[in-house]
C-alpha cells in the first residue's frame, strides 16, 4: 500500500510539474504572439504612411519643380523646339538603313 501511495504521489507531482511547465510555455507563446501582432500592425502603419509619402512625392507639380530646379529643364515651347524631318537628315549626309 505504501508503494502504491508513493507511486501515486510521484505521478501527481510529475503531473503538476508538467502542468506548470505547459502553462508557462503557453503564456510565453501568447506573449510572443502579441508581440508579433503588434509588430505586424506597426509594419502595416508604416507601409500605409510610406504609400502616402510616395503619392505626395510623385505629384506632377512637384516633379515639374524638381525638373526645373535640380535638372535645369524647361518646358518645350515653339521657340526652342527643333523639328527634324527625314529630308533634313538626308541633306546633312546621314546615311539611312
Amino acid at each position: 500500500m505504501l508503494r502504491l501511495n508513493l507511486v501515486l504521489l510521484l505521478a501527481v507531482l510529475a503531473s503538476a510539474l508538467y502542468l506548470v511547465r505547459t502553462q508557462y510555455e503557453s503564456r510565453r507563446l501568447y506573449v510572443e504572439l502579441e508581440k508579433a501582432t503588434a509588430q505586424s500592425r506597426q509594419i502595416e502603419t508604416d507601409s500605409e504612411r510610406l504609400q502616402v509619402e510616395k503619392r505626395a512625392q510623385a505629384t506632377p507639380l512637384r516633379v515639374e519643380k524638381l525638373a526645373r530646379d535640380r535638372l535645369q529643364m524647361r518646358t518645350a515651347t515653339p521657340a526652342i523646339t527643333q523639328y527634324v524631318t527625314y529630308q533634313d537628315a538626308a541633306v546633312a549626309g546621314v546615311p539611312h538603313e
